[in-house]
């Protein structure tokens, strides 16, 4: 079968660096990586050099794929990425998918929608009935570093697995300490001598600066050989070979144990209040101190799932009533696909060559979440994007907030999962018109609207909507601390479980201090497709910087409510950047609906019924792995052009084996591995075929 059906690459200015390869050619190893947790082939034997190694499958083997290259060594051009979202929707995609974004600055004020290419692009498709999946961001974990917050796609934070990678260090006395790390390297000797960054700057750097192991800081003379403790923690790209060292010892304040990465020489991160310092200690107190670093072995997390500490966090600085992020998804530490001309560290002259690499981010997270939505839609093909969107957020599983401070304001609705979203009975929809009403309720005026709708849109006094009416699976409010509030949101479901039910309201999990009614508080339908309406009223105040709770429409048949809570919650003081509305806190809720039933760069992808039905044989997910691929529909394959131009096409690809080595290394899509059956970590899902004739 024809894995990647399609493929062309995006460069208007025409400007190149030497190490791009004007193609869709991955020269990063991203686009591989993210396009094989979609729809990657069952893989025997997966492995990055020995660790992790298992069946290695997309969450649909049996889908098609388009590829559209929008990114390049320098950048990702607005333009660029906006000429992707164009030849996408006119190819006639179901679901795209787009791991690229801009992330979080404290110098950088928040973009509106008008000034967001990816929302522009978002709301084309949307027009289009396409559903866009977007990465959450990777600037956590502060609050406020969202910066993909337009209503009309998804925006998906990272979350964790149970399977997590380890590395040991073992000192010369003898102490053995455990910290993290994808480090493939066995070392080749007894003991390295052991150094301290700070104690050998190069000429030109001082102490402080050395002791961080930035590359070229460190006295390659002196380090050459030797394992060197650092201060703090870098990426590998900052960090590169440090200057001929043997190793490097990463001791940070704030250690984060959810992200292990891959470097370009053996490497450990531990935390630096205890094990740095015993380290430091043990350096010091001898003439002669070496060290070991091991090669990183499996074990498990059993905390997971919680929210990756990069993971970009809410509120929403466009409009704090519409809770960002959407949902959340596996994006740490996962093993797929790698691009064989992309060193596996990103660092340039690392000759390690291979098709798999265990990589982290939101990246990772948005492909799981455009598969599980493309589940949906492949049962459900006529269905809004909105529609899609709701039935994923109403039917996941809520995580932990012991163990995500940040509650809502890091995973949204929740950890994603697909099997539930099928038959959500209810859905909150949306359509074009819905959000064009919104934006002139945020006072654009006919130039900007039209920025984004690429029309003749205009707003009238009639058209403008609150907010608050907006009708979204979820609920948001800022207020001031310990302020009286009275609010009404306004919402209207519609019926796509039994023709005659009635589902009843039950708000929990609020404090004393708030009143929070829904009237009706009993929906009765009496025939599929039906919409009612509701309002939500939320009365009284917070004195607490946080605050979740629950509303669950419940129609009394198959209850499984305590696999469907929703969670409303209140964020902390935070100035907003506007002088009229200064110290605020902030209130969400997210819906949800028990019903009668049991339950980067863009891609495209495409599935046969009869393989879908297949895939629905396999095992359900395990509780923390929710993972499936994004998806969109194209059409036959068409003669090759013959443009030399920077904006270019290649030639579509026609029965090209997904593992023949001849086949650009950005569109070979392979696998997403689990840490033992990947039937049981990988969803079941992908997009129908709608058209047999070109199978």
């Amino acid at each position: 079968m024809c894995k990647v059906i399609g493929a062309k690459y995006f460069r208007i200015a025409g400007k190149f660096e030497p190490e791009d390869i004007l193609s869709p050619t991955d020269t990063t190893g991203h686009g591989s990586h993210c396009a094989s947790i979609a729809v990657g082939n069952p893989v025997p034997n997966a492995n990055l050099f020995g660790l992790g190694l298992g069946t290695a499958r997309g969450g649909v083997p049996s889908a098609r794929i388009a590829v559209y290259k929008v990114c390049w060594t320098s950048s990702c051009n607005s333009t660029d990425i906006l000429a992707g979202f164009d030849a996408a929707i006119a190819d006639g995609v179901d679901i795209i998918s787009i791991s690229v974004g801009r992330e979080y600055s404290r110098r950088l004020r928040p973009l509106e929608y008008f000034q967001d290419n990816i929302a522009i692009g978002a709301f084309h498709a949307m027009s289009r009935g396409i559903l866009t999946s977007k990465s959450a961001g990777n600037s956590g974990p502060s609050r406020y570093t969202m910066t993909n917050l337009a209503p009309w796609f998804l925006s998906v934070a990272a979350t964790t697995t149970d399977r997590k990678f380890f590395t040991n260090l073992q000192l010369g006395n003898g102490q053995i300490i455990q910290g993290i790390s994808v480090n493939s390297f066995s070392p080749t000797q007894n003991g390295y001598p052991l150094i301290y960054g700070g104690d050998v700057p190069a000429p030109g750097f001082n102490s402080s600066t050395s002791s961080l192991c930035r590359n070229n800081s460190l006295n390659g003379a002196l380090v050459r050989g030797k394992i060197v403790l650092c201060d703090g923690y870098a990426s590998s790209s900052l960090v590169e070979f440090a200057s001929g060292a043997a190793g490097v010892i990463f001791r940070s304040a704030y250690f984060d144990e959810s992200e292990a990465s891959v470097f370009a020489l053996p490497s450990i991160h531990i935390d630096g209040a205890s094990d740095g310092k015993s380290v430091y200690n043990y350096l010091k107190s001898t003439s002669n101190p070496t060290a070991i670093i091991s090669k990183s072995y499996k074990g498990i997390d059993s905390a997971a799932p919680y929210i990756a500490s990069f993971s970009s966090r809410g509120p929403n600085r466009i409009n704090p009533e519409i809770l960002k992020p959407d949902i959340a998804a596996p994006g740490v530490e996962i093993l797929a696909s790698w691009s064989p001309i992309s060193p596996i560290s990103s660092v340039k002259g690392d000759s390690r060559a291979t098709i798999f690499n265990v990589v982290s981010g939101t990246s990772m997270a948005c492909p799981h979440v455009t598969a599980a939505a493309v589940y949906v839609k492949s049962f459900h093909p006529d269905w809004s994007p909105a529609a899609l969107k709701s039935a994923l957020m109403t039917t996941a599983i809520p995580l932990n907030p012991a163990l995500n401070s940040d509650a809502e304001f890091a995973y949204g609705a929740g950890q994603i999962n697909p099997l539930k979203a099928v038959n959500p009975g209810l859905v909150y929809d949306v359509g074009r018109n819905d959000y064009i009403n919104f934006l002139c309720g945020k006072h654009y005026n006919a130039p900007l609207l039209r920025r984004i709708t690429g029309d003749n849109s205009t707003c009238t006094s009639a058209k403008g909507v609150s907010v608050l009416n907006l009708n979204l699976p979820s609920f948001a409010l800022s207020t001031y601390h310990s302020f009286y509030q009275n609010v009404t949101f306004g919402r209207t479901v519609t019926n796509v479980g039994s023709a005659r039910s009635t589902y009843r309201a039950t708000v929990t999990g609020y404090p004393s201090s708030l009143n929070i009614q829904v009237e009706p508080n009993v929906l009765t339908f009496t025939s599929l497709g039906q919409r009612l309406s509701f309002t939500l009223r939320i009365e009284g105040t917070i004195d607490t910087n946080l605050v979740s709770s629950s509303l669950t429409w419940d129609d009394g048949t198959h209850q499984r409510t305590e696999e469907r809570r929703a969670r409303w919650f209140v964020s902390e003081k935070k100035r907003i950047e506007s002088a009229t509305i200064g110290e605020t806190k902030k209130i969400a809720v997210r819906s949800s609906i028990v019903e009668s039933f049991r339950g980067c760069g863009l891609f495209g992808i495409r599935i046969d019924k009869d393989e879908l039905k297949k895939q629905l044989t396999m095992p359900q997910y395990l509780r923390y792995a929710s993972a499936i691929p994004f998806a969109f529909r194209i059409p036959p394959p068409v003669s090759p052009a013959t443009s030399t131009a920077p904006t270019a096409t290649i030639p579509l690809l026609r029965h090209v084996p997904w593992s023949s080595s001849s086949t650009p290394a950005a569109v070979v899509a392979t696998a997403w591995l689990s840490s033992s059956t990947p039937a049981t970590v990988v969803a079941t899902a992908l997009l129908s075929r709608r058209d047999s004739s070109n199978s």
